[in-house]
């Protein structure tokens, strides 16, 4: 399967081009990724902890340079421009935004007060920024019950809650969410993704998210890349990714004649893309 062919239909929003990313000069993260949102879609980038999940939305949003990290090789357009060049706030005032793993709110603020930071890049005026306000809170009703309360001593859901209202407060043509389900309870993540999707359906925002949980990822995408070691290894649709059986042995643990040993079996036959 191509990932150009399956989803040259759609109009695309993201497109990474085959990006390399060495961390102090040395240190080669990613080896060759490459991946497309269309624009209104949710896309999951896949895999265990050290993959290169985090790094590739790093890339995407121009946060790698606080980390001693760069992009050395390919390109990434953002509405067909490159972007690898500009500001991570250029890029939020162009409508892209990322949402950082670990929910990183502002701990001594309150919640409204967190929401409002989201904000400070619009121009147009108090009673529009007043109007998503009202539509954050519509969508997640906890955070108007707790808007005067301090960050730092609501729940781990909350605050999640919080920052993904906070992204939304730009608004994003595309957010890149970050580990949604991270250190949540089963049921606080399937709210979370449940009002993902409802976001994604009324206001056509593209999400594209990193995420270790790919039973509950896969639910909600629409296409899907699974990384390993830096390179993406399979990609496909949301429904091809959840019937593949290496899939389901190796990320949904639902595996079909009994056991097998990750020595014994090659996980995947690799596309190299990267060397194409």
């Amino acid at each position: 399967m191509n990932n150009a062919d399956t989803q040259s239909d759609a109009e695309i929003i993201l497109d990474v081009n085959n990006i390399e990313v060495i961390y102090d000069h040395v240190i080669l993260v990613l080896k060759g990724v490459s991946l497309q949102v269309p624009k209104g879609g949710i896309v999951a980038l896949l895999g265990a902890n050290g993959a290169g999940k985090t790094t590739t939305l790093k890339a995407v949003s121009n946060l790698l340079q606080a980390e001693r990290g760069e992009v050395t090789k390919g390109t990434i357009e953002f509405e067909g421009k490159q972007v690898q060049a500009l500001s991570p706030n250029v890029l939020v005032r162009r409508g892209c935004i990322q949402v950082m793993e670990g929910r990183h709110c502002f701990e001594h603020l309150s919640i409204e007060e967190n929401l409002l930071t989201g904000a400070f890049t619009r121009k147009d005026g108090k009673a529009a920024i007043r109007d998503d306000m009202e539509m954050v809170y519509n969508y997640f009703p906890r955070l108007r019950e707790r808007k005067n309360s301090q960050a730092g001593y609501t729940s781990g859901g909350e605050q999640q809650m919080c920052a993904i209202g906070r992204a939304l407060m730009s608004r994003p043509k595309m957010i890149l969410l970050d580990e949604p389900s991270m250190g949540l309870a089963p049921q606080l993540v399937e709210e979370i993704f449940d009002i993902v999707q409802q976001l994604n359906h009324d206001t056509g925002v593209s999400f594209l998210l990193a995420e270790q949980n790919t039973n509950i990822a896969l639910r909600y995408a629409t296409y899907g890349y699974i990384l390993e070691s830096g390179r993406v290894v399979l990609d496909g649709s949301g429904e091809e990714l959840r019937d593949n059986a290496d899939v389901k042995e190796f990320y949904l643990g639902t595996g079909g004649e009994g056991r097998r040993s990750f020595r014994n079996v090659k996980h995947y036959k690799r596309r190299k893309r990267w060397l194409a």
